[in-house]
């Protein structure tokens, strides 16, 4: 255990991320709540492979475990139980649809969502891509609001009941309102260029996008402890989604 913490403080030292102490929103004898970095997977992906958040939880907690999945790249809260127990009684409140999930979005075009209830099944068809499928898709529903409006783009709030794979994105993507970056759902990378005018590349110098990731982050969730009480802990912005919204408020506005 001592040597597999300290390869994961190299490995997270060389890629920049923060150290597992540090994500911390909340911890009490029984749970953790962590604000995920982006880029960095909830479980396994494969054998071997890249260090991940059930890794580095196990390195600060022995019998830790992951209740629920964020996406590789969306950041923000995700609740970690210490031991089975935990473990079982937070995956019931996610199996009875009682733990309330915020998500924040920013989506490409301007769209005024007042709780607009999209209600469309999802079909996981393999491979980590899914599908809607009034036929053999199974139940994904999920709310949505319009939070902030720019003159490209839309910050929006996103409340899923369900928990489909993909489901934020797939059911933003259905009201032709993809989410910025999340080029599998044909969403467009957000340029500099776009928004802000009279815009110079230098010479020779290729344009990368303000954010390398889709623009999708976890910003609260409530849930109970084991001893009933209910909580709420509220993930803040990441470094590349706040900087975003402030370049969208600059030159967007």
């Amino acid at each position: 255990m001592v040597i597999l913490s300290v390869l994961i403080t190299v490995f997270l030292q060389a890629m920049k991320f923060p150290k597992f102490a540090d994500l911390i929103l909340f911890e009490d004898d029984d749970i953790i709540v962590v604000n995920k970095p982006p880029f960095i997977s909830s479980l396994d992906e494969r054998e071997g492979g890249d260090v991940n958040m059930l890794r580095l939880a196990k390195a600060y907690s022995d019998d830790a475990q992951i209740c629920h999945r964020l996406d590789k790249e969306t950041s923000g809260a995700l609740i970690i139980a210490k031991n089975p127990e935990a473990y079982r009684f937070v995956s019931m409140q996610f199996e009875k649809r009682q733990v309330k999930k915020v998500y924040h979005a920013i989506i490409d075009g301007t769209h005024v969502f007042e709780d607009l209830l999209v209600d469309l099944p999802i079909l996981n068809v393999g491979k980590g891509n899914v599908t809607i499928s009034r036929q053999e898709g199974k139940r994904a529903e999920t709310w949505f609001k319009s939070l902030k409006y720019f003159k490209h783009y839309t910050l929006v709030e996103c409340r899923p009941v369900t928990g489909r794979m993909h489901q934020i994105r797939i059911h933003l993507a259905t009201q032709r309102a993809s989410i910025a970056g999340d080029e599998m759902y044909k969403g467009q990378p957000v340029f500099l260029s776009k928004i802000k005018r009279k815009y110079h590349l230098g010479k020779d110098q290729e344009e990368q996008p303000i954010m390398k990731r889709f623009a999708l982050h976890a910003y609260e969730v409530t849930f109970k402890l084991l001893n009933g009480e209910p909580v709420t802990i509220h993930a803040p912005y990441p470094k590349d989604f706040e900087t975003l919204l402030k370049q969208l408020e600059k030159f967007d506005a």
